[in-house]
């Protein structure tokens, strides 16, 4: 491996900054999910963390600009400083999954893909699960229309609990306020265990920035997690060939 001729294998780029605080908490779990004994050992990754992307939530609902030119923008960025795949932190930022991925030559990882394979692993053959995710990402059924997504028997919230605890308290983690965010998200994540969910998908990177196995009433399936475990096993297996 060598830096000099501007080459580096398993170079990955994180397309973020949806929210700057989820993207520093990929970053905490790449590092965590690495088996490494050193500095040299771990993952080489680019970050474009650029908080101006336009709201994913607001565009799929028609109310706000397209975030589509700014994350191809950044996607491009990544592909010619040298990345060889691509993340994307942000799990609503993947309803634009296909338009980015045919921007660029490079691959782009799928954060869904990632965590219900993960779902798959810890819920056994016919999972019971619940979301909790932004009004766009359930709306646009991104998780319940992937291919093994329609293998699992999904738990939803309710129209007024989106209203009343998901998207406020995702809101209030984007402030910075995370024991509010807690609070609020903790109550839609019981009110899913309730209603016979034996688990729970993150399915908003901030979601897991204040809800884990620790403080949640059900086990969680972090989406944060899973897909800074696929970026990892990506890096390894081109750093190895």
């Amino acid at each position: 491996m060598t830096l000099g001729d501007g080459t580096l294998p398993g170079l990955v780029g994180v397309l973020g900054g949806m929210g700057p605080l989820a993207t520093v908490d990929f970053m905490q779990k790449m590092v965590a999910a690495t088996p490494a004994t050193r500095d040299q050992e771990h993952v080489p990754a680019l970050i474009s963390s650029i908080p101006q992307i336009p709201d994913r939530t607001q565009a799929f609902q028609g109310q706000g600009e397209s975030p589509l030119p700014a994350l191809v923008a950044c996607a491009r960025r990544l592909e010619a400083a040298g990345a060889g795949v691509i993340v994307m932190p942000c799990n609503t930022a993947h309803l634009w999954f296909d338009a980015i991925q045919a921007a660029v030559a490079i691959p782009l990882l799928h954060i869904v893909d990632a965590t219900l394979t993960m779902a798959a692993a810890a819920s056994g053959d016919t999972p019971r699960v619940g979301l909790l995710a932004t009004e766009a990402t359930m709306a646009s059924g991104l998780y319940t229309d992937r291919p093994y997504g329609k293998a699992v028997q999904w738990f939803l919230p309710t129209a007024s609990e989106i209203r009343e605890w998901i998207t406020p308290g995702i809101a209030a983690v984007k402030a910075g306020r995370l024991d509010e965010g807690h609070c609020l998200l903790v109550q839609a994540a019981n009110a899913l265990h309730v209603r016979g969910a034996a688990a729970v998908v993150l399915g908003c990177t901030e979601v897991p920035l204040v809800l884990n196995d620790a403080n949640a009433p059900l086990p969680t399936i972090d989406a944060t997690a899973a897909l800074a475990r696929r970026a990892v096993e990506w890096s390894r297996h081109a750093r190895s060939v």
